[in-house]
């Protein structure tokens, strides 16, 4: 059986009767399909698809007045695709030229499709930059900090995207394994770009039967997951950098310091030293001072230095680490602490991110490239950090600090987003709220009506990926994937690139967009450019028809396992890091140079601004974490049966300690009132011993659905985390997203309970 279509949660064969899916199941291939993937049949036909072009009525009927602060609160109007096309299209020609491309956003984000081709992000900037260019982003939400931060200290930011020392090495190499946000496997059901297999679980059990000790560092137990025979180290979140310095203190004092590494493949580490030791500031990192910041007793974090430097150590930290205020100290300091080891570049020893983040990552693969079309050259040289779109929106003209350099925000007038929901992964809802009443016009392309199509005045349907021609690949999976047509496109939606096509060409750029080729065209074609490298590799792909035939490729694994810096360390004058000076960089001269009162010289304890150690926790005393979901992808697939069915009371999960519950006269079941000073939303209430006292784990992903629509500080009635966190920067240097440092209260919901209403179609209005 070949596999004939792919998605984010793997490969599947449908089922298809009367030109709908009924059914999936797993790709024969694959050694640990997912759940996730039932959730598509329902997904795709759901009530939740937009079925012809809206505009928001008033925007449409009375152009001449302000009405942008009714998006998200009115009724939408049904036009045809001529009119919704020359409608986008004579907007966009009156923005280039009034204001010029410099005032046009291309907002987007690359999960919307598994498939390479038909990739919204990828469509849409090539769009834009035909008719002349957009202001983007930079970074990206899960480790957007690390991008900017890593090739600062390493090189580049590939020991956060891959690859990583691959597992095979861990497994024959490694003692100890230690996981700064620990592994859980639901994250294994991901895979950006689709995946074949799923392995993380192979993996895990081959590391528990090699006799790896494991240790997971995490307030929450799941993070420790059996499979693994982890030691689960309860750590209050935010402090992980506080007892990574403990343990350094002690390998420093105790004579357990590598010195030789440290002098031929790093620069800086006296001046660590100092800052270290108190000779700079006063205050001595020693285990008692990281024991009372992080809560792990003091002979635990000693006892742990100890196993660190008896053998082979292999350090992880997950993605979510860097997701928080200061988030790029605890990367820093990883790095830091194991180049104290002097264990970098040797098999199954050194530092690594991402281990448990995704699936695929540290998953034995050869690097050859995956089909995609090509963007184009962008003419607008501005972007902004992912993270910073509320900023740019609320403070055109502001200028701040980025990557060592001043950027300053545009005036948005116009914001065209495809294949992607800001008001999921954006933090602090209410202030987004607050940026989208900005521009004069907001474009979406979009499948669902999801927020952002609710709170948007031109609104175009568009084809889910199985409704179209595409191929699957990742750089973290062995598979190349077929995706051919299943169904005809549901209601009068069309393809991304179609629609792009026809706008281009209205607006005189559609030979320019397609370069001559339709759709299938450039599958075809970036499957064959794809063949082409991989022979660079050693790697011999059949021609498109045959793959096309037989719905996809295994490209075999490496014959040998893969060691993150090993030529480095073999050679560091021959293989020199694309640092400043060619080695790592315990103390950065470039960084210091930024003076960054938020990301100092080198890896050092930054106390939170909401933790749960500052005096905001005395009026919000639980440190709330906001984790990737079990049974979505962030806001993918909400509107699916796996999710809807692990709500409580229609609203999504929040899991809190015994003894937090019982203070608040919680119990699992009850629906409960989470809030802050930034926002309020529900949620079913969760109680389990597997939360540290004081912290609250509420995942990501559940649509957004305010008790007013378009109002902002409404409520959300159906769990949206990102109603409570912080929109602020991890940093000057990174501007990442710090979700994951917010401070929230929970108290039980007395009222009666508002009816859901985030899959709902909003009011029609037809003409």
């Amino acid at each position: 059986m070949a596999a004939t279509s792919a998605s984010h949660w793997g490969a599947f064969s449908p089922q298809i009767v009367d030109g709908r899916i009924v059914a999936v199941r797993p790709f024969e291939r694959d050694e640990n399909p997912t759940p996730l993937i039932q959730s598509i049949p329902e997904v795709v036909h759901s009530r939740s698809r937009i079925d012809r072009p809206m505009v928001r009525r008033t925007y449409l009927e009375k152009r001449n007045q302000d009405s942008r602060h009714l998006r998200g609160s009115e009724p939408f109007v049904p036009v045809s695709w001529d009119d919704a096309l020359e409608l986008v299209a004579g907007e966009l020609a009156r923005i280039r030229s009034e204001y010029g491309n410099q005032a046009i956003f291309g907002g987007s984000y690359g999960w919307s499709s598994a498939g390479r081709v038909n990739h919204a992000r990828t469509l849409l900037h090539r769009f834009l930059n035909s008719i002349g260019g957009y202001v983007g982003q930079l970074t990206n939400y899960s480790w957007g900090a690390a991008m900017m931060f890593l090739p600062r200290i390493v090189g580049d930011y590939e020991a956060v995207a891959g690859p990583v020392t691959d597992f095979a090495s861990i497994v024959k190499n490694t003692n100890l394994f230690v996981l700064l946000g620990g592994a859980n496997r639901k994250n294994a059901f991901v895979t950006s770009g689709g995946a074949g297999s799923h392995e993380y679980a192979k993996w895990q059990a081959e590391i528990r039967a090699a006799g790896i000790k494991c240790i997971c560092i995490s307030p929450l137990q799941r993070d420790a997951p059996p499979e693994l025979g982890a030691e689960w180290l309860p750590i209050r979140p935010g402090t992980d950098t506080a007892l990574l310095l403990g343990i350094a203190h002690t390998l420093a004092t105790e004579g357990k310091v590598d010195e030789a590494f440290l002098d031929r493949y790093t620069v800086g580490y006296p001046k660590f030293r100092a800052y270290l030791l108190g000779q700079t500031d006063g205050c001595e990192k020693s285990v008692h001072w990281a024991a009372a910041i992080c809560g792990i007793d003091a002979g635990r974090i000693c006892d742990l230095a100890g196993q660190m430097a008896a053998g082979r150590t292999m350090l992880g930290g997950t993605w979510s680490l860097q997701r928080a205020d200061h988030g790029e100290q605890p990367y820093w300091m990883i790095i830091t602490l194991a180049a104290m080891l002097g264990q970098i570049g040797l098999p199954g020893g050194g530092f690594g991110f991402g281990y448990g983040s995704i699936n695929g990552l540290g998953t034995p693969r050869i690097p050859i490239s995956t089909p995609a079309i090509p963007e184009g050259a962008n003419p607008v040289d501005v972007n902004i950090p992912v993270a910073r779109v509320a900023d740019l929106l609320l403070q055109p003209g502001r200028t701040i600090e980025f990557n060592g350099s001043p950027l300053t925000f545009p005036d948005i007038k116009l914001v065209y987003w495809a294949g992607g929901n800001p008001f999921h992964h954006h933090q602090e809802i209410n202030r987004l709220l607050r940026a989208w009443r900005q521009p004069q016009t907001i474009v979406v392309n979009e499948p669902f009506w999801t927020a952002t199509a609710k709170h948007a005045d031109i609104v175009l349907p568009s084809t889910t990926p199985y409704e179209r021609n595409d191929i699957c690949s990742s750089p973290r999976d062995r598979f190349i994937l077929a995706m051919p047509k299943l169904i005809e496109p549901v209601g009068q939606s069309r393809n991304d690139y179609d629609i792009f096509r026809d706008i281009a060409g209205r607006l005189g750029f559609g030979e320019v967009f397609t370069e001559g080729r339709t759709i299938e065209d450039w599958v075809s074609h970036a499957y064959e450019e794809c063949r082409v490298k991989a022979r660079r590799h050693a790697v011999e792909m059949p021609d498109f028809e045959t793959f096309w035939s037989d719905g996809y490729v295994e490209i075999d694994a490496p014959t040998e396992e893969y060691v993150q810096f090993a030529d480095f360390r073999r050679n560091p004058e021959k293989h020199p890091l694309k640092t400043p000076s060619g080695k790592i960089e315990i103390f950065s001269e470039t960084i210091a140079g930024f003076n960054c009162d938020d990301c100092p010289g080198h890896a050092t304890w930054l106390e939170p601004k909401e933790w749960l150690g500052s005096p905001l926790a005395a009026q919000f005393p639980l440190h709330m974490l906001s984790t990737q979901p079990s049974t979505r992808l962030h806001g993918q697939l909400d509107n699916g049966p796996v999710s809807r069915n692990a709500k409580i009371s229609g609203r999504e999960p929040i899991y809190m300690n015994t003894a937090d519950a019982n203070a608040r006269g919680i119990k699992s079941g009850d629906v409960v009132k989470i809030f802050n000073n930034r926002g309020a939303c529900l949620a079913g209430a969760v109680v389990t011993d597997g939360v540290v006292a004081g912290v609250v784990e509420f995942p990501t992903g559940a649509w957004y659905d305010p008790e007013a629509a378009g109002t902002i500080g409404s409520l959300d009635k159906h769990g949206n985390p990102n109603v409570l966190t912080r929109d602020e920067g991890t940093s000057k240097l990174g501007q990442g997203p710090s979700a994951q440092s917010a401070l929230v209260e929970i108290e039980v919901w007395q009222g009666p309970l508002p009816a859901i209403s985030a899959f709902d179609v909003p009011d029609v209005v037809e003409p």
